[in-house]
């Protein structure tokens, strides 16, 4: 779900895509690490001109757990193990009784994750808990099989089931080497991370007394939503802005279109500023894609604020994206202009390269770049359904179709794999969640991914916080002098709710 989106230099990036058999490697300078006795504590990354918390922040240290490689199976890889990471702090924690803040890492480096979700460590502060967030199996350094982690069959053992037993089995034992037994945990998430706090809840809620789950996209991901939301939703914020830029995109996408069926791909070239000169339906299927993706991300990071969260973005991204398409004369380098926005930040880039700033996946929103991408890229293939397609009428966006059988013919030639439709849902419950408890579901109405999630809540316990003003789990970022005040009234309810789960968890001790 779009951890994507690291910037490149023009000369960095053809030297990094000369590397054969590994696809891209992308390198974010995002944090410094020094050497500790007991393993690394961060610096934690200040960005210019926004941040505001005065409160002094969490000194992560990055530590490493024993994790079993294979949960369920006995025979294939015994008891082996690897090396799973996990930032901790126990600055604010009431040593033995405060509860355990624990992030279900998702789809990336787990200090991406730590660093943008500052409402956690700001939450421990005020109900003095103990903070760790996981790295997800096969991504970021947890690599079961190292540099081999993404052959076949190894990349066999990238599912949620898996990921979802690392997270359990971690809680139990670390509760036990810290002397927390008592203590009652709540999971944190954001898109597919809130997904992975929903499904602790489900399953293992004799460990989790409860989960917030941010952006989380529970039902569209089963397979429960329509093909055309996502990027109908995605057309919206542009035309809720101003129905004229939803226009403009439309109007140059039609201009590329004409260009394309008449193979003036020189100027094409010129227009986009390409490092290559277009040369068949594929090449403008995939500039077509670049440029979609680019206004997929500014939808979801549609924050107040400048951020350096899948990339570096303004504030107010939609706002600046429309502004640029509407204030110059020619749609087409209005529509590069726009793109720049998102893949040349710096203006470092003196051309763009179709396929080294994106990758088609199958993920239509977007698998991002490096290994992160290949491990995605197989779990869209396996568990996770991305049926999201754009039609040119429902949105404003070129017509790509991705079916069910699309999706098929790509995962079997790519990862030698079949789907299963359907798995999600029947694992993990889809909408019959009524029997469940102790869920928030936070969703921002500025986000695309939002009306694939839970709107509305099932019943006291599983609470559904709607963010007029909240883009991407922009309830999970830090306090911010520009936060709405939607998004700081959803912070309060959802610091409360937790405040009672845990006094409840405290009374059963």
């Amino acid at each position: 779900m779009n951890i994507s989106k690291q910037l490149f230099t023009e000369a960095f990036t053809n030297s990094l895509f000369n590397m054969p058999n590994r696809g891209f490697i992308c390198v974010v300078v995002l944090i410094s690490l020094y050497s500790e006795t007991q393993g690394y504590t961060h610096r934690r990354f200040q960005a210019k001109n926004h941040e505001y918390s005065t409160d002094p922040k969490p000194q992560f240290k990055e530590k490493y757990f024993s994790q079993i490689m294979d949960h369920f199976n006995f025979n294939i890889m015994g008891n082996g193990t690897y090396e799973q990471r996990y930032l901790i702090t126990d600055e604010y924690w009431k040593r033995g009784s405060g509860p355990m803040f624990f992030y279900t890492g998702n789809e990336g480096d787990i200090w991406e994750f730590a660093l943008n979700s500052g409402f956690i460590t700001e939450l421990a502060a005020q109900q003095r808990a103990l903070v760790i967030f996981a790295e997800h199996r096969y991504y970021g350094k947890s690599l079961p099989f190292g540099q081999d982690s993404f052959n076949i069959p190894e990349v066999g053992l990238l599912t949620v089931e898996q990921a979802l037993a690392d997270y359990a089995i971690m809680i139990t034992e670390l509760k036990q080497q810290l002397g927390a037994s008592a203590c009652p945990v709540i999971v944190f998430g954001g898109s597919y991370g809130g997904m992975l706090s929903v499904y602790m809840r489900l399953r293992y809620p004799n460990i989790v007394a409860g989960a917030l789950a941010a952006s989380a996209p529970i039902l569209s991901t089963a397979g429960m939503g329509e093909s055309k939301q996502f990027f109908q939703d995605v057309t919206s914020d542009f035309e809720n802005y101003a129905p004229e830029c939803r226009d403009a995109v439309r109007g140059a996408f039609q201009r590329l279109r004409d260009l394309a069926q008449m193979e003036d791909y020189g100027r094409i070239q010129s227009a986009f500023s390409l490092c290559k000169t277009p040369s068949s339906y594929k090449d403008i299927h995939q500039l077509n894609g670049l440029l979609r993706n680019a206004f997929t991300l500014m939808a979801m990071l549609d924050y107040p604020y400048s951020t350096h969260f899948m990339g570096s973005m303004p504030a107010n991204p939609v706002k600046v994206a429309c502004d640029t398409m509407l204030g110059a004369g020619d749609l087409l380098h209005a529509l590069k202009d726009t793109a720049g926005i998102v893949y040349n930040s710096t203006g470092d880039l003196t051309c763009f390269d179709l396929y080294t700033l994106y990758v088609e996946c199958a993920d239509p929103t977007g698998c991002g770049l490096g290994f992160n991408s290949l491990a995605w890229d197989y779990q869209a293939c396996t568990e996770i359904e991305m049926y999201y397609e754009s039609n040119n009428v429902s949105d404003m966006f070129p017509p790509m179709p991705f079916t069910e059988k699309h999706r098929e013919q790509y995962c079997s030639k790519r990862w030698g794999v079949i789907p299963r439709p359907g798995w999600l849902k029947t694992q993990f419950w889809g909408d019959a969640l009524s029997t469940a408890s102790n869920i928030i579901f936070s969703n921002g109405d500025l986000d695309p991914w939002a009306n694939g999630g839970v709107r509305k809540s099932l019943s006291s316990s599983l609470i559904a916080i709607n963010i007029s003003e909240g883009a991407h789990h922009l309830d999970l970022r830090e306090a911010n002098a520009a936060d709405p005040a939607s998004v700081i009234k959803a912070r309060k309810m959802e610091s409360d709710i937790i405040a009672k789960w845990v006094k409840m968890e405290e009374r059963y001790r």
